[in-house]
């Protein structure tokens, strides 16, 4: 397959050793571990046998172009035609599945939106984004929880969200970079042309399979009373709570359950993710490329500009695909922006995330 090496004996061998283990007595005493052993299976079932379908699809259409060849009936042509454009498009929707690989791919992720250089209008723009992954995930049927929100005037400062579902981490993690927003702005009584920025970053919710240490001398933990939506309760208890990773700098704040313990769990489950994704970028030694935090959220590091004037284009700086119908990519269809960064990843092609576009600029 063109998206790697695809090991139908080492996933086969998985299956049968994960199966095995669900045969033995007192498997579902832990219901916990056997979920997760089931949950395993599916996954790699999930993996290998839409593969087994295709190969039988293909096996059926070289059927039916024999057939029609001999027959010489249009009907029949046409319904190879039809048959290997379903082929087709089955074929391509899993050799970008094949592309998601890596050891936290399948997980589910939190994505995170800040506000950058451009005031009210940034705030804006911050929740146009945010609205933009939610619509995303919810063409997917993917479940969305907003875990943390700073609300501004005309808008957000930042969210965040967590997404869950099959691959998420996998198809979000080339979203992670500053997005740049050329308009007229609404905010503006003369009607002048701005340009915004807001940051985006993603990271994977780690099972329990993947150790990650966090020392108590090195968190700080703060609590506070939460704001915005929520009722009586949310602002008479300090529930909120935020935590601050001394030695990384990294913080992360929960405010959206109404237990302060519940808050605290899903703080550390935040830290723990964002703490994976640091060491990993310091093990490969790239921190400059796949670190966005530590760039100004401003002119010359955006990864995709959303141009709304002076005509509408989406663009994407890493692997320059481009779209015009701008309406439809803030609806969530990001699909192919996705795709074009996977494969590119894939291919080990050059991503250069700074502008070529200096005219919107």
């Amino acid at each position: 397959m063109s998206g790697g090496v695809f090991d139908w004996a080492s996933i086969d061998n998985s299956i049968k050793e994960k199966e095995k283990l669900t045969e033995a007595p007192g498997f579902w005493d832990n219901h916990e571990a056997a979920e997760k052993v089931m949950s395993q299976i599916r996954k790699l079932k999930n993996r290998v046998e839409p593969w087994r379908k295709l190969l039988s699809q293909m096996d059926d259409i070289e059927a039916m172009y024999e057939l029609a060849e001999e027959s010489g009936d249009a009907a029949d042509e046409e319904e190879v035609r039809t048959m290997f454009n379903d082929a087709k498009e089955s074929f391509e929707k899993l050799n970008i599945l094949n592309l998601l690989s890596d050891e936290v791919d399948q997980n589910d992720a939190y994505l995170t939106v800040h506000a950058g250089a451009g005031g009210t209008e940034a705030c804006d723009w911050a929740f146009m984004l945010s609205r933009m992954y939610l619509r995303w995930a919810e063409r997917h049927g993917y479940k969305t929880e907003v875990l943390d929100e700073l609300e501004a005037e005309g808008g957000i400062k930042s969210i965040t969200i967590q997404i869950s579902g099959e691959f998420v981490y996998g198809y979000l993690k080339g979203e992670g970079g500053i997005h740049r927003l050329v308009r007229i702005s609404p905010f503006d009584a003369n009607a002048r042309r701005h340009t915004s920025f807001a940051s985006v970053y993603v990271y994977p919710v780690l099972d329990d399979t993947i150790e990650v240490d966090i020392r108590p001398e090195d968190l700080r933990v703060d609590t506070y009373r939460a704001g915005g939506k929520g009722g009586q309760h949310v602002n008479k208890t300090d529930s909120a709570v935020r935590f601050t990773h001394i030695p990384t700098g990294i913080v992360v704040a929960c405010q959206t359950e109404r237990s302060q313990i519940m808050n605290r769990q899903t703080c550390m489950n935040m830290l723990k993710a964002r703490l994976y994704e640091y060491y990993r970028q310091e093990k490969e030694k790239e921190n400059s490329k796949f670190a966005a935090e530590k760039k100004d959220i401003s002119f010359g590091s955006q990864i995709r500009s959303y141009v709304f004037c002076p005509y509408t284009m989406v663009k994407d700086h890493r692997t320059k695909y481009s779209v015009g119908n701008i309406q439809g990519v803030m609806d969530g269809d990001l699909d192919e922006f996705m795709n074009a960064y996977l494969v590119a990843k894939w291919k080990g092609l050059p991503m250069d995330d700074s502008s070529d576009d200096d005219e919107d600029e």
